[in-house]
């Protein structure tokens, strides 16, 4: 096992921090999510065969709906817009409402 010093940990923690702040962003609104919705994103390890080593999971929480779980197979810097743009798809395709845009 390789040494990590505290200094280089903590700025992995920054930057991984200011990614999932984005991300986060990105999604709220691709998602359509209204104020009242709350929005989860981690990275985690994946172990099963034929995953790759991390992945993204986005918990999207509707208010008055049950959570939803989504998965990007990608590590969370390496989410591009495509990946975004999959995700409101089958979000939409799975008949989640979409709470946060007015039709007027």
């Amino acid at each position: 096992m390789a040494f990590v010093s505290l200094k280089a940990w903590r700025a992995r923690s920054a930057e991984r921090a200011e990614i999932a702040t984005r991300l986060k962003q990105d999604l709220r609104l691709a998602l359509r999510l209204g104020e009242d919705d709350t929005l989860a994103v981690n990275e985690i390890a994946c172990t099963d065969p034929g995953c790759p080593d991390m992945e993204t999971i986005v918990l999207v929480m509707r208010a008055g709906a049950p959570t939803r779980a989504l998965r990007i197979r990608r590590p969370i810097d390496a989410v591009d817009a495509d990946d975004i743009a999959a995700l409101a798809e089958e979000d939409r395709s799975s008949g989640a409402p979409s709470t946060g845009v007015s039709t007027m």
